[in-house]
């Protein structure tokens, strides 16, 4: 059967053009546009709250073959996806696969997109897309239908942590050890993680004052956007820190954690957003293959004293985590729980647990 194929085109703010077809909602949207080198995972990725406001290329050639799975809700999350919502504000890929088969399938990816009005662009060179962004940087960018018109758009400029994270508590488990989890856009196998180690988890928002309430530690998650944005969370963490208890940050957790230190943070070139960045303990010279995705990182040079880097990035020198010298503190950049993987690092979990004593 032919398909009508709608036209649509992506604007970058230096005027570059990639034309391409509609396979999602037909509406224009503005963010800033990212790559993803992920050849599988397209269901979790678009579910992050760290591409909250970004308009995400997939430099896998094919995309679409496996649909989405049916929504499947066990201990309050949804088994499938990292957060109840598609979070990405546009898709780009270079071949759409219409046709979809698996087991878990319960639509495709286009009817899911069309659910949840984003749109999708297919048809796209997104090599030549990918080289400019890596030559380039990030940069703003539109995806218009039609003869519509949007402005460009710099998601970063405003508090994107604000707009994904919880708006009141919630409580998972019933674990003898509570773990507070600070959701700057937590993924939910963070939860699931915890869980699945017996800890009872309350998730609080982004600006919750915890420090008057008992817990055996804190854990900092993930999420979007410029984590200068988070003043309050800083603020907090850096009263939670006095009380002494293990704290441990993931992605925006660490910068938020370098942030309560007394370090600094800029922006990416271009973020690491991929399943294969290759990180490095320092000290063992340990390598290991993690799951990122973030456009921002901690300057391991500002690090106080008492402080010292944990890993390192092995393509770039960049910052991948901190630790306290003395005290429970630490922190990494990539994901040790990645969905999809790799899970080489999910013992971080376990060695986090062994502090809570």
């Amino acid at each position: 059967m032919e398909r009508k194929r709608i036209k649509a085109r992506l604007e970058l703010e230096d005027s570059s053009v990639f034309q391409g077809y509609s396979f999602g909602a037909q509406t224009s949207v503005a963010g800033e546009v990212v790559f993803n080198t992920s050849m599988v995972g397209y269901p979790e990725s678009l579910t992050d709250p760290s591409y909250y406001g970004q308009i995400l290329v997939l430099t896998y050639p094919l995309i679409g073959n496996y649909g989405v799975p049916e929504s499947k809700i066990v201990d309050g999350l949804d088994e499938w996806f990292e957060s109840s919502r598609i979070q990405v504000t546009g898709l780009i890929v270079s071949e759409y696969s219409f046709d979809y088969d698996h087991w878990s399938a319960g639509k495709s990816l286009a009817q899911w997109l069309i659910d949840h009005n984003v749109p999708g662009l297919y048809g796209v060179d997104t090599r030549m897309l990918t080289k400019r962004l890596r030559e380039e940087g990030s940069m703003l960018g539109r995806l218009l239908f039609f003869t519509e018109n949007k402005s460009f758009y710099d998601p970063n400029k405003i508090n994107l942590v604000a707009k994904v994270s919880v708006k009141a508590p919630i409580e998972y488990g019933d674990g003898d050890k509570k773990v507070i989890l600070i959701d700057c856009g937590a993924k939910d196998n963070i939860v699931r993680c915890l869980l699945q180690r017996g800890l009872r988890v309350r998730r609080v928002p982004w600006n919750y004052d915890f420090t008057s309430e008992e817990f055996d530690g804190v854990m900092i998650s993930n999420g979007p956007g410029d984590p200068k944005m988070c003043r309050e969370t800083v603020d907090i963490l850096r009263t939670a820190m006095q009380i002494e208890k293990p704290i441990f940050g993931i992605c925006m957790g660490n910068q938020i954690l370098s942030l309560a230190a007394g370090a600094n943070t800029y922006k990416l070139k271009f973020g690491h957003r991929s399943q294969n960045q290759p990180c490095v303990e320092v000290g063992t010279k340990r390598c290991y293959i993690t799951s990122q995705n973030h456009g921002y990182a901690v300057d391991g040079r500002t690090l106080p004293q008492g402080w010292a880097p944990w890993f390192v990035n092995a393509n770039d020198s960049t910052n991948e985590g901190i630790r306290h010298l003395s005290k429970p503190f630490r922190s990494v950049q990539f994901h040790p729980e990645a969905a999809p993987g790799p899970v080489d690092t999910a013992g971080l979990f376990d060695d986090f647990k062994r502090l809570l004593i």
